[in-house]
């Protein structure tokens, strides 16, 4: 591992439950295990491990010790064709601190009967474990997640609650419930290190971390992966589609629920049955969620002043914005805003 200097950085933020690992031990790196699976993704396991990686640069001493580990000590091909070599195959594994499994794409249940059996052995020693993208479906399979808190890509979803209906399944980017660290792929498993790194060396250490992979803020557990409508709706709903189309163009100068039914060729009243048919709420409920989120989006990815993201998001002033805002996210704008490392006059109005 490289060992150059940590740079100078601004804290971010971290929240979230307190996942079950002990105090950093002096004496020796924390031993992490990354199962690869064949077929498994690459920007996960990237994802996985570069926070780690960057987190022994930042300390100038190797806190973690990363391995590699499959079913045998063959290459294993990921789902875009790179093949890694293996460190260890699971017959030879080391004593692990944690085990993260990076899951395939897409989920396949055979020949996995040797990795589910070694996985159970892991889990009967008390080592945490964690399952990335689809790594979840794997663990729900070794039967190591009924009574946690957990997630996967949103495209699975609905297949690991139809399949195991004893866990409980989030939409977030990353879940850490007690020994079981489990996230959604594509970068939220660096989030996810972050809130690991944070509880083993500290907060502003974990922001430092973060600025050597350029990202402008740390995303926490409250963060919900964005679900797509045609993913929730599948082809049955085009108008309903239609008319959240309209609205996501018209954030700025909302539009009335009978401008709405007049540009999309429908009644007030069938507007009122899909949203309450099929995403459980009324059209202005769905809408202002639709403001709000982008104000969410506004207020930690730029500089603009508080004021100005109100305006730009339909809403009427600056404290009924605040209002709305704190009534939906649970924390006031400009409270959001600190707690994410962003100052300065951006966070006035």
């Amino acid at each position: 591992m490289s060992t150059a200097g940590p740079p100078g950085g601004r804290a971010s933020k971290i929240t979230g439950p307190r996942p079950s690992l002990s105090v950093m031990p002096a004496d020796r790196p924390r031993v992490f295990g990354f199962l690869l699976v064949p077929n498994f993704t690459t920007i996960g396991f990237a994802s996985a491990i570069e926070p780690l990686r960057m987190a022994n640069m930042v300390a100038r001493k190797p806190l973690y010790r990363l391995l590699t580990i499959a079913a045998t000590t063959e290459p294993v091909m990921a789902s875009n064709g790179v093949r890694v070599v293996p460190d260890h195959a699971i017959a030879d594994a080391p004593p692990l601190d944690a085990l993260f499994v990076i899951g395939p794409n897409p989920i396949t249940s055979s020949g996995d009967r040797p990795l589910l059996t070694w996985i159970k052995g892991l889990a009967h020693d008390g080592v945490p474990l964690g399952g990335v993208c689809t790594g979840s479906h794997l663990l729900a399979r070794a039967g190591l997640l009924k009574g946690y808190r957990c997630t996967i890509h949103w495209e699975d979803m609905d297949r690991l609650v139809d399949q195991f209906p004893g866990i409980i399944v989030s939409n977030r980017l990353f879940e850490i419930d007690r020994d079981r660290y489990t996230c959604s792929g594509g970068t939220a498993p660096m989030d996810m290190m972050f809130q690991l790194i944070a509880r083993d060396a500290g907060a502003e250490f974990a922001a430092r971390v973060s600025e050597l992979l350029v990202c402008d803020r740390i995303r926490d557990t409250r963060e919900h992966q964005r679900i797509p409508l045609r993913q929730q709706l599948g082809t049955s709903q085009p108008k309903l589609s239609e008319i959240v189309a309209l609205m996501e163009a018209n954030l700025e100068e909302p539009l009335e629920l009978d401008e709405i039914a007049r540009h999309t060729g429908v009644s007030t009243r069938q507007v009122e049955r899909l949203f309450h048919n099929y995403l459980h709420r009324t059209p202005s409920q769905y809408y202002l969620e639709l403001r709000l989120t982008r104000a969410r989006y506004l207020l930690l990815h730029g500089e603009a002043q508080v004021r100005d993201i109100a305006l730009a998001c339909g809403f009427v002033s600056p404290a009924h914005f605040s209002k709305c805002y704190s009534k939906f996210f649970g924390v006031p704008p400009s409270s959001e805003r600190r707690q994410a490392g962003i100052g300065g006059a951006a966070a006035a109005g």
